[in-house]
């Protein structure tokens, strides 16, 4: 892939402090506006944007936004836009999760399942997380480690309507990977879970926290839900 091609992801969460609810309506209604025409601005500015709600489902979320760019640049001068019109002047970032699109080691052919998220319609819920794998993974050979990933794809493959995304963080965050699922089943994305952590591959994780589960709203919706009047 060239320089020309390359696709960064970001997960950004954004926690809203509370003192702004109590703001006059008039004022409210205004930081929202001028909020939801910077988000809108961000895909001229050559940003995809996708929006999410987790109001009162993880501490210190409000707002989660799955965003794809050309650059990290590009990422970075949206995020400024946004924390700095409107009702951004009371965001703080809580989460920021960053990698880069790229082809998988042990997938030949990508299936439709195992794409970036930002094809095709969207599914209710959104649940994204980083994940990194132990030092003595990456000394296993080639072999043995496709050995082990097939295991993992074979039971994903059993969960046909959960999309996932892969995404690479090596030397651009604490993580080795941005992981993303899309559904619109809950108990299901559960169960794909379970069953995940039942194959060799769960032995070399050393961490895959925080989870962040994101509800699909336009940014209008909400913008109602946090009281823009």
């Amino acid at each position: 892939m060239s320089a020309d091609d390359q696709v960064y992801v970001q997960a950004l969460a954004l926690g809203l402090d509370p003192a702004w609810r109590r703001r006059p309506d008039e004022e409210r209604h205004d930081d929202g506006f001028r909020f939801g025409e910077a988000e809108a601005a961000a895909e001229l500015h050559g940003v995809r944007s996708i929006s999410y709600s987790s109001i009162g489902l993880e501490p210190g979320v409000d707002v989660l936004f799955w965003r794809m760019a050309a650059s990290v640049d590009l990422l970075e001068s949206a995020a400024a836009a946004l924390l700095r019109a409107g009702m951004g002047r009371w965001l703080t970032v809580t989460h920021s999760l960053i990698g880069r699109i790229g082809s998988s080691q042990y997938v030949r052919k990508p299936t439709d399942q195992e794409q970036s998220l930002f094809g095709g319609d969207r599914s209710r819920y959104l649940v994204v997380y980083p994940f990194t794998k132990t030092t003595d993974w990456y000394l296993l050979s080639k072999e043995a480690r496709q050995g082990v990933m097939n295991e993992h794809m074979r039971v994903g493959h059993d969960y046909p309507t959960i999309r996932q995304a892969l995404a690479y963080s090596f030397g651009l965050d604490a993580q080795d990977f941005v992981v993303a699922y899309e559904t619109d089943d809950l108990v299901a994305f559960g169960d794909l879970v379970r069953a995940l952590r039942a194959t060799e591959s769960r032995r070399s994780t050393v961490s895959d926290t925080p989870i962040l589960l994101g509800i699909r709203r336009p940014i209008d919706e909400i913008l109602t839900l946090l009281g823009t009047g």
